[in-house]
């Protein structure tokens, strides 16, 4: 573990010495390159930094306990620096665990409505609010792509970007079937009914990791449709791109402009795209993906969601909060920080055991 933090801090100072010299500035695609690479550096740099400093203070406290006088004092600080170091170790570890490259980037977030009907689209609809206030929170940029709705305001279907540093690494535990129980709006009888949603998290791919020839893509335009605004059902604006080699196919409707709307749908094709390379890359990866996003069958899921109950559950790690209100308000962090600890768990139990 030394060894690698050793290669990390002089690789971290190369770079800030890289950063700036003239021949570097003057060369952009080698100084992104090196601002890049260097930021991806910072945390493990920082925290090595930081550790030394603790282990000279250790030190000196050692050396104070050989003075009478200062003996209690120094014992104090020695057995407090000593559980401090403990702890930064445990750190330095996790520093050291792989880290998906797409963690700091952007996300494409999908959610369409599964088993229950109408419910089904309702919760969609409660989903997509949840997670719209859940990016609000976090200072992540919310823009819609495409939005199928229903009469009553549910979400049969709809794609938006959350735009901000670190979006994927919050985002990507919430892939998968989610359940919801509860008496529905629809319902006359009082009686509970269990509905499910699929939410897709895809990261946001750049244009260097998917290159999409223009050739193998069919642009097609038609009139926008939807429950009001001034631009629906008045110009050609919405924009379907199908991807031939796949099939792939996006739609994108939301803004006015016919061209924007081109870019959006062909924001979050790279993102399909990148996802199914990652999965034919790594079949682990793509099983894992099949398991959590599912069918939408309501004995697939990975959250459920009782509102009579105010609980919420995941699956996964048998984490149940009483506090349905809060989350369904955005206030996701701590169920996705326990879901972020045991992944960091597994994977340093992994790596210990190789």
């Amino acid at each position: 573990m030394f060894d690698k933090f050793l290669w990390i801090q002089n690789r971290y100072e190369e770079l800030s010495q890289a950063i700036s010299q003239p021949e570097v500035i003057a060369d952009a695609a080698r100084y992104q390159a090196c601002l890049k690479e260097r930021a991806a550096l910072e945390p493990q740099a920082e925290a090595w930094a930081a550790y030394q400093a603790l282990l000279r203070h250790l030190r000196e406290a050692e050396e104070m306990q050989a003075d009478p006088d200062l003996r209690d004092i120094a014992q104090a600080e020695w057995h407090e620096l000593s559980d401090r170091r403990a702890a930064m170790e445990q750190e330095l570890r996790l520093l050291l665990l792989p880290r998906d490259p797409h963690d700091d980037g952007n996300v494409v977030l999908e959610i369409r409505s599964g088993a229950g009907g109408e419910e089904a689209s309702l919760f969609g609809a409660v989903l997509l609010r949840m997670y719209t206030r859940f990016a609000e929170r976090h200072g992540f940029r919310v823009e819609p792509v495409s939005l199928s709705d229903t009469e009553l305001g549910g979400v049969k279907e709809a794609v938006v970007t959350l735009s901000g540093k670190g979006a994927f690494a919050r985002m990507k535990y919430e892939s998968g079937v989610h359940r919801v129980q509860r008496v529905p709006v629809t319902e006359s009888n009082g009686k509970i009914q269990t509905s499910t949603c699929t939410v897709a998290v895809l990261p946001e791919a750049e244009d260097v990791e998917v290159c999409i020839d223009p050739k193998d893509v069919t642009v097609d335009v038609y009139r926008s449709t939807g429950h009001g605004g001034q631009c629906v059902n008045t110009t050609d604006s919405a924009v379907r791109v199908t991807h031939l080699p796949t099939g792939l196919v996006v739609t994108c409707q939301d803004q006015k402009s016919q061209l924007k709307n081109r870019d959006k749908a062909m924001q979050v094709l790279r993102a399909r795209l990148l996802a199914k390379m990652r999965g034919e890359k790594d079949a682990a990866y793509a099983a894992h993906r099949r398991d959590q996003v599912g069918t939408g069958d309501r004995s697939e899921r990975i959250r459920t969601y009782n509102f009579r109950e105010g609980r919420v559950t995941d699956h996964r790690i048998g984490l149940t909060l009483y506090r349905i209100d809060d989350i369904v308000d955005g206030d996701l962090d701590e169920m996705i920080d326990a879901l972020r600890r045991e992944e960091q768990a597994a994977l340093l139990k992994e790596s210990l055991e190789s």
